[in-house]
């Protein structure tokens, strides 16, 4: 049975919980505020870059891509799926969501897979769904962090696709929603074929006016196509950074709210506990005043 005492104590250890959660929630707000303002930034970049490349077809007059080598069948090809997860604590299900959606996915898509993760926890989680993972790399914890990571991935898969090893590349991350919230996608990375060609002019061009190439065709190509594929993976990574900090938000929310509840109840009951021990001590006094007042003489 909880007494005065021990209800203090724990009305004491919530008060201390609420404290470091109100922190936690005040530390994703700021992160949110920061990975938001360079997704909104990046995500200008990459439709620019997007839009160079419409250029250069246009320019060019190139209706299609045309494939340098023979596919392998798509039993035998191999494809190649980028998870970004979380190695950070108080996230609810992120890792899990995005687990179940890569499991899915991937189960609908023909072919020998494999997996790169960045994260252990995600890695942990696809491995007891039954996918092994051939790559494993550490989340970035500040956006300086992400450059690197994306520059190695980078070249892993474009050595991987000439090789003829890898056949298609997929990236699996978060994408923060509009207001709040966010969800897991998949986006087809390589290789840069008739269906990118046709994915990428589904951006129109926003005039009327026909583009020209200022400098030579073939280094503004490379150019453009460097810069779409690190953005294509940077992107990913800051939406998943972003969606993390989301999820940890309403988390954060949703623990606040839980430990006011806990505390309201806890308060009830330590002023009900209190109230009766005052009466009990009253009732007390009175029949020890009854007692002695049917004692005394007349």
């Amino acid at each position: 049975m909880d007494t005065l005492e021990k209800l203090r104590s724990k009305t004491e250890s919530a008060k201390d919980l609420k404290s470091v959660v109100s922190a936690m929630k005040a530390m994703a707000a700021s992160n949110i505020v920061q990975y938001e303002t360079a997704v909104n930034a990046l995500r200008d970049y990459y439709h620019t870059v997007a839009l160079g490349i419409i250029a250069y077809f246009k320019a060019e007059k190139i209706e299609a891509i045309s494939e340098i080598k023979q596919a392998k069948k798509n039993d035998e090809a191999t494809i190649c799926a980028i998870v970004f997860g979380s190695d950070q604590g108080l996230v609810a299900r992120f890792n899990d969501s995005m687990a179940d959606f890569v499991t899915a996915s991937l189960k609908a898509l023909p072919g020998k897979k494999e997996i790169w993760c960045i994260g252990e926890r995600v890695q942990l989680l696809l491995s007891d769904n039954g996918l092994s993972t051939a790559k494993l790399y550490p989340v970035p914890n500040n956006i300086t962090s992400i450059t690197p990571l994306i520059a190695e991935i980078l070249g892993r898969s474009q050595d991987s696709q000439v090789k003829e090893d890898i056949q298609e590349f997929y990236i699996f991350h978060s994408q923060p929603k509009d207001g709040a919230g966010y969800a897991p996608i998949m986006q087809r990375f390589l290789p840069l074929d008739e269906k990118w060609k046709a994915s990428l002019e589904e951006i129109k061009w926003p005039t009327k006016l026909l583009p020209e190439i200022a400098g030579e065709a073939k280094p503004t190509l490379e150019a453009l196509i460097n810069e779409y594929l690190f953005t294509s993976l940077f992107k990913a990574c800051i939406e998943s950074m972003a969606s993390e900090n989301a999820s940890r938000l309403d988390a954060m929310q949703r623990a606040e709210k839980n430990i006011s509840d806990m505390l309201d109840d806890l308060n009830k009951k330590y002023h009900l506990l209190r109230q009766s021990s005052i009466d009990e001590e009253l009732f007390d006094v009175v029949s020890g005043f009854e007692a002695l007042k049917k004692n005394s003489p007349k």
